[in-house]
């Protein structure tokens, strides 16, 4: 959609003519545009949280069933059905929540406009935990499937699980671009794999080959003739964790290239048709080949030994299998940045969550989400299974949440089809809120107690986050017109440890800072202590800067105490005088030589910062090789 800004267009180069010279507002805005998605990038950086629980998301299903026998497995197409039914509703849905909040942010964005704070603040708290809980089980379930097919590296499973992380981790801090193209080949793979065995299984009268179950105990339950409905539910449940990457696109419209609304809904329709193509198709393949499930192997792996045989393409599936997983993770580090950035912006989360680097990249976030990842990885000892139950409870709120706040929003805007409109997002509303309710419900001994405790914890802290700001903006008078500034005397006071070229430098930046100078130096008693003193004394009166030398003595060895206690003694017996300390130090041209450093300047930093109102002043003398 072009966009007319009213202002009338200078007119293009006539025949002949050449082009006018990029400027440096169009080079900068092209660069950026070069650090978001396409429509296809979009699909492979932000979709695999969707894509990754086809691999667990059928299995999901049918260990739930297995409870009531084979006639219980019966029921696995039924309630994939009705999952991919509630997938449609939600993708519907969040194509109008793209529309309406091209800026992203998802369900946050919407509450927070039409639902009001306190309520913006949960469905953030939710996504903030599921975005959290996607990285450890995306992680720990694709190092599972490589342990499972190379048992001699269960043991080590945590530290791979910490080394992929660390891999997941560098590539974002790249760029959301370069992570897309990284992770669009293991994408293209492990849905082409997973398309080829639901066609090649469709031709086939039975299984090819069963040779991955073979000495597996089966985890089939005892016979039963009839399934109940809280049986129905918890497969449902179990299912609905398929469903947990949906609103990511919504949450990062703002990483599309433009028309960013346009090429953000083109991926979240495509991303939902092929997760219903997948979870039918798999579904179907189960009841085909009668299925059952077994420890040791996935359902994944037993559709692809039955559809292709014990050969080439059954490693080729597994293997973009534990790629994807693996790299699943990837939809967090594109999605809770960008959320995180918005609730910096409206003062719930420190302002550095909002900053980008140069890549375009919201750096702190990413490095926040690895390091709260990786606490998650080493408490459930890279196990998947103690992190799943929590996962999709969270994401289910914020769709509720979300959907009633469209609703709200049609209602106030009143377009064209309206109605039409808020009767989608209000069925969908509907659905998940019941599907939240029964998410709760059938997990809570297994692990839900804890997102039912930690999501008020998260509104807590946000809301605290708040009134700080919030109390630092009434301090600064921030929206007011401050009064206007005045000249006050000012003393400049520099700690000195010997006569060198750093000291003439500071002493001179000194004298142009402040309408007084001291030089100050801290004593000690002991005898070549004193023997030090007293050679600064006489060099210095030798030497004669035209700023007076304060010996500061000290019974001990402390550096910082002695100095902020002098500057307190100044600024009490001349108020209305402006202190500035001015701490020279060096800066070495390597990084390995910062370690030789004494650190002194940090110390009498810190102490004067933390005992006085003083102005601090750090001064760097780079040292070079061609130091003058």
């Amino acid at each position: 959609m072009a966009i007319h800004t009213g202002k009338p267009t200078a007119p293009g180069p006539g025949p002949g003519q050449e082009e006018p010279p990029v400027t440096g507002t169009t080079a900068v805005a092209e660069a950026g545009e070069r650090h978001r998605l396409t429509a296809l990038q979009g699909l492979s950086a932000l979709s695999l949280d969707a894509m990754a629980p086809v691999a667990y998301g059928p299995e999901s299903i049918v260990l739930v069933l297995a409870a009531a026998g084979a006639y219980g497995l019966g029921f696995t197409l039924p309630v994939t059905l009705a999952i991919a039914a509630l997938l449609a509703v939600l993708v519907a849905s969040y194509r109008q929540v793209i529309a309406a909040f091209p800026d992203g942010g998802g369900s946050y964005a919407v509450a927070a406009r039409h639902l009001g704070r306190r309520t913006s603040l949960v469905a953030a708290a939710s996504l903030v935990l599921d975005y959290v809980l996607n990285v450890a089980v995306s992680v720990t379930a694709g190092v599972a499937a490589l342990t499972s097919a190379f048992p001699g590296l269960y043991g080590d499973r945590v530290w791979i699980c910490l080394g992929v992380l660390v891999l997941v981790t560098a590539v974002n801090l790249r760029g959301v671009v370069d992570s897309a193209k990284a992770f669009l080949v293991p994408t293209a793979v492990f849905v082409g794999s997973v398309l080829a065995v639901i066609a090649v299984g469709l031709f086939r009268d039975g299984p090819v080959s069963t040779e991955t179950v073979a000495g597996h105990a089966s985890a089939l339950g005892d016979g039963a003739t009839a399934v109940g409905a809280l049986l129905l539910l918890k497969a449902f449940a179990a299912g609905c964790s398929a469903l947990t990457g949906v609103e990511a696109v919504a949450n990062a419209v703002p990483s599309f290239r433009a028309p960013a609304a346009r090429r953000a809904q083109r991926t979240e329709v495509a991303l939902g048709a092929l997760l219903g193509v997948m979870l039918i198709g798999l579904s179907v393949l189960i009841g085909r080949f009668h299925l059952r499930p077994v420890e040791g192997v996935t359902v994944l792996a037993q559709l692809a030994d039955a559809s292709f045989g014990h050969g080439a393409a059954f490693y080729v599936v597994q293997f973009a299998t534990v790629v994807l997983l693996a790299l699943a993770a990837n939809t967090s580090f594109g999605g809770l940045p960008v959320l995180m950035s918005l609730l910096a912006r409206d003062n719930h989360l420190p302002h550095v969550f909002a900053l980008k680097a140069d890549r375009q990249v919201h750096r702190h976030g990413v490095v926040w989400l690895a390091l709260v990842s990786a606490a998650l990885l080493v408490f459930s000892g890279g196990d998947a299974n103690t992190l799943v139950p929590l996962f999709a409870i969270g994401v289910f709120v914020g769709f509720t949440i979300c959907q009633v706040g469209m609703v709200r929003h049609w209602a106030l805007e009143r377009p064209g089809g309206w109605r039409r409109k808020a009767a989608l997002n209000g069925f969908g509303a509907l659905l998940t809120g019941v599907s939240a309710v029964v998410l709760t419900a059938t997990r809570f001994t297994e692990g839900a107690w804890l997102v039912v405790v930690t999501l008020p914890l998260i509104v807590l802290a946000f809301e605290k986050v708040h009134r700080t700001y919030g109390q630092i903006g009434e301090r600064l008078e921030l929206g007011r017109v401050p009064q206007p500034p005045q000249r006050s005397r000012s003393l400049v006071v520099v700690p000195v440890s010997g006569l060198s070229l750093l000291t003439s430098r500071a002493l001179t930046a000194a004298r142009s800072l402040g309408d007084e100078v001291l030089a100050v130096t801290v004593t000690h008693p002991a005898p070549e202590d004193r023997a030090a003193a007293e050679a600064l004394r006489r060099d210095w009166e030798l030497w004669d800067p035209g700023v007076e030398l304060v010996e500061l003595p000290s019974p001990t060895r402390s550096l910082g105490r002695p100095v902020s206690g002098y500057v307190r003694e100044l600024a009490e017996q001349q108020p209305g005088t402006q202190v500035t300390v001015l701490i020279p130090e060096t800066e070495p041209e390597r990084l390995w030589q910062r370690i030789l450093q004494n650190q002194r300047g940090s110390v009498v930093a810190h102490a004067v910062r933390r005992d006085t109102d003083a102005v601090i002043c750090r001064l760097r003398f780079r040292i070079t090789a061609d130091v003058r």
